[in-house]
């Protein structure tokens, strides 16, 4: 893993990327770092929709996940129809198997219902050190954040330098995008989708951890629907500067 050259640093700080399509900044991030820059994928339909505009530009562009164990069965159908469709190869990063076996022996297979220090014990394990793992291999990374996903999201640059993990770019194409325009593109260009996205659930992450939302809730109601909204994140997008 490798920070960012001043050049490209300068370019990002510029903000003359900010203006650029969802489909320009693919294309620059593919451009800019080659092999050495990967999307984290959850298999959301963001993520999709970005897997179909990398693989247009570059058919062997990186992808990786992060396989908690706790995915719901949907999630995975998903991960094998992209890979079926586009010839991806996922990388696929699963938690430490002797951290993820004391946490549960120690704290049981439900530890996060019972309280925030639980939770994001189970997230960093299962979730936040395998990130860590995967960013070591990279020096920019593409997410599929959006600024109306979320309170905690609402200042997301298209590109910015992520400090919390060695001044690695990070790319987030769809800034800007609303989960219309999320839906519209996924379904006008065939992009296979979670189908759970069809039965409420906007934003998905493990099983026990979400529910589908109910008519005017918040788009990100239901992962930790027993939290404060200010507090649901993983720890994968929260900066610590």
């Amino acid at each position: 893993m490798g920070a960012v050259s001043q050049q490209v640093k300068s370019v990002i700080e510029s903000g003359q990327l900010e203006s650029k399509s969802a489909q320009e900044i693919v294309r620059w991030a593919l451009e800019t770092f080659g092999n050495k820059v990967a999307l984290a994928s959850s298999f959301s339909a963001e993520d999709v929709a970005i897997i179909d505009m990398m693989v247009k530009v570059n058919p062997k562009a990186r992808v990786f996940t992060l396989d908690t164990g706790r995915l719901n069965q949907e999630t995975y159908d998903v991960m094998d129809k992209i890979r079926e469709k586009y010839g991806v190869s996922i990388e696929v990063m699963f938690p430490q198997r002797e951290a993820a076996e004391q946490m549960v022996r120690e704290k049981g297979l439900n530890l996060f219902y019972h309280s925030i220090e639980n939770r994001k014990l189970c997230c960093g394990i299962r979730k936040v050190e395998p990130l860590n793992r995967a960013l070591a291999t990279v020096d920019a990374w593409i997410t599929g954040l959006r600024r109306e996903q979320v309170v905690t999201r609402g200042s997301v640059k298209k590109v910015d330098v992520d400090v919390d993990h060695g001044s690695i770019a990070k790319i987030n194409p769809l800034a800007d995008w609303t989960w219309q325009q999320t839906m519209d593109y996924v379904k006008q260009h065939g992009v296979p989708y979670n189908v759970l996205h069809d039965q409420g659930y906007p934003s998905i992450g493990c099983a026990p951890c979400t529910r589908a939302i109910k008519p005017g809730e918040d788009f990100r109601a239901g992962r930790w629907w027993w939290e404060r909204p200010e507090q649901k994140e993983c720890g994968l997008h929260v900066s610590k500067h």
